[in-house]
């Protein structure tokens, strides 16, 4: 069966979507990495390299096919932005949401509290005077409405996003759902 799969006409093809596997698998390990998930990127690790053997000793024994590079370097391009899209859409992690506004930071705070989101209100000083720091830790899943959110209250309010690696305990939005990745703390 193999032999089949592996012969000419179909290894170009094997070894372009086999790279895109590869490749997003590394892109995912990566992420993953930076992420704090000690335990979930090596296992992604081992399928990535598997399948990055099973591609690479193919095409040594075609070293004389063209395509087959072509297909390696295209399936290494095009997994880099395959894994990137499946990350986005994964949205693993958390995030903080620190914004700066000159309205009345603690309308803000219960706006967001009433969302599920905790949140925390402080007071600084700008350029152009006074202003109210909220803070806010999200899942990047919940990121985006927490932005709509900020930007309904206040349109001019000035925000900074940064991933947070580790959170212990906090107020969390509640996820029901089969794959709910929600938990207060850590």
């Amino acid at each position: 069966m193999f032999e089949t799969l592996f012969s000419y006409p179909y290894l170009p093809f094997l070894v372009f979507f086999a790279r895109i596997c590869d490749v997003t698998l590394g892109t995912m390990r990566i992420i993953f990495i930076s992420k704090g998930k000690k335990y979930l990127a090596p296992v992604v690790g081992f399928l990535e390299v598997f399948i990055w053997i099973l591609i690479i000793s193919r095409i040594l024994t075609a070293t004389h096919d063209l395509l087959c590079y072509v297909a390696y370097a295209g399936g290494y391009a095009t997994g880099s932005i395959v894994g990137i899209w499946v990350e986005e859409r994964l949205a693993i992690g958390t995030q903080l949401i620190r914004v700066y506004t000159k309205k009345t930071g603690k309308d803000l705070v219960v706006l967001l509290n009433h969302a599920g989101f905790g949140a925390t209100l402080s007071m600084g000083e700008g350029i152009e005077g006074a202003v109210h720091i909220v803070q806010t830790v999200v899942n990047r899943n919940t990121a985006a409405k927490a932005e709509k959110l900020i930007t309904a209250f206040d349109p001019q309010a000035f925000y900074v996003i940064s991933d947070v690696r580790t959170v212990q305990r906090g107020i969390f939005p509640d996820r029901s759902g089969l794959f709910k990745r929600w938990r207060i703390g850590k």
